[in-house]
């Protein structure tokens, strides 16, 4: 066994809130990166579906070079190009939004999105107790005290009582829980994701998007879509909804928008489009020009006929390595999601177990993630290429292998 790099001692300088891999992450291209020790690793974590193009892609790296030359930061006291220009082609190319609100991360974007729905309602002469967000249980919107609390997953709020109040759970999938919770006529918005990563890889059943709007529109709420994770080509279209047939209010992005680069955005479609005025929010960094720029090539690229071919190849391929896997090992009761969104949930003899398979993935080069104790998560880059992701299912047999023999 290699020895650990020595720059991991170092970590106890950070606030003790994550429990990395011990390894040190170099560099990378594609869907391989190496660690300071020289060792390869196929990559099917993506920084957590963030590098949707891969590592140190050429035209990112090209946007990014061509505009620090240029510009870092102005804040939004001035203009500047790559933020006006992305603006633009986000409304452009969401077929629904009129204006956008450029932010830092998916928790930014989330939080403006509930500030917008509260302002919103509020313009409606809505009291303040006829402002509630439902939210679903399994969902993950952030970890700011106001999208933690939309988020309905109680060991992310234990500790930081009291929470913000004007929030109301109830099970994904349920239409008729939804139903009930809309009846007393208080609610000002749904807010969900088309698919729930951090709550275990979990897919809205068809037609469950297009009943929520049905309700949201019978009870006179915003339909708010956290597409962080699901969107910028994803799950095979730009954004997800695009595949249930809904028309929403507000939708969220982050993640793979940057390709990298650290960059949020919030779209607001008619209803919502001038609830905010002079004052009403704001962020130093956010439209960053360096993020801007790297963000204005990374969505002409993930909406492109080649990615989204590519993600329903990859996708199919993938499912099918799994399956293969699991044929011959039984670990796995079933894979779900969408896209280059999945996950392979583990069966009863190894619930609980996603971690401990996660380090054995790692001794054996491949990098991937969890969702939930019970849930591999796999979201590599979307364009990852056949011969990338075939060494990462051998890689995976090999981890199960391993696994299975320590037991």
């Amino acid at each position: 066994m290699t020895a650990a790099d020595p720059l991991i001692s170092l970590s106890h300088y950070y606030l003790p809130v994550y429990k990395p891999r011990q390894l040190v992450l170099e560099r990378g291209q594609g869907a391989r990166v190496w660690d300071s020790q020289g060792r390869e690793f196929i990559d099917l974590a993506a920084g957590i579906a963030v590098c949707g193009l891969g590592h140190n892609d050429p035209d990112l790296k090209a946007a990014l070079l061509e505009q620090a030359d240029k510009l870092w930061h102005t804040s939004n006291v001035f203009y500047s190009a790559p933020p006006l220009h992305l603006a633009e082609e986000l409304v452009q190319a969401s077929r629904f939004a009129e204006r956008v609100f450029l932010c830092n991360s998916g928790a930014e974007a989330n939080e403006v999105a509930i500030k917008l729905v509260r302002k919103w309602a509020s313009s409606q002469g809505r009291s303040a107790d006829r402002r509630v967000i439902v939210t679903f249980r399994g969902s993950f919107h952030g970890r700011t005290l106001g999208t933690v609390t939309a988020t309905a997953q109680p060991k992310y709020q234990e500790g930081y009582e009291p929470l913000p109040q004007g929030f109301r759970y109830v099970d994904f999938n349920d239409e008729v829980q939804l139903e009930t919770a809309m009846a007393a006529g208080d609610v000002a918005a749904v807010m969900l994701e088309p698919v729930q990563g951090e709550g275990g890889v979990m897919p809205a059943k068809p037609g469950f998007l297009q009943r929520v709007r049905e309700l949201c529109d019978q009870h006179q709420a915003l339909l708010v879509l956290d597409e962080i994770q699901t969107g910028m080509g994803r799950t095979g279209t730009l954004f997800a909804h695009w595949q249930d047939n809904v028309t929403p209010d507000i939708v969220t992005l982050a993640k793979a928008l940057g390709g990298g680069f650290p960059i949020g955005a919030m779209l607001a479609g008619p209803k919502v489009a001038e609830a905010m005025q002079f004052g009403a929010h704001g962020t130093t960094f956010g439209g960053n020009p360096l993020a801007a720029a790297v963000a204005r090539v990374a969505l002409r690229k993930l909406a492109s006929d080649a990615i989204g071919h590519n993600v329903g190849r990859q996708s199919q391929a993938l499912q099918a390595g799994l399956q293969q896997i699991d044929a011959e090992f039984n670990v796995f009761s079933q894979v779900r999601g969408r896209g280059l969104m999945l996950g392979a949930v583990l069966n009863a003899d190894h619930a609980g177990q996603a971690g401990v398979m996660l380090d054995h993935a790692a001794a054996q080069g491949l990098l991937i993630l969890q969702a939930g104790p019970d849930v591999l998560r796999f979201v590599p880059a979307l364009n990852i290429t056949d011969q990338e992701l075939a060494e990462g299912l051998t890689r995976l047999r090999a981890a199960i292998q391993s696994y299975l023999a320590g037991r």
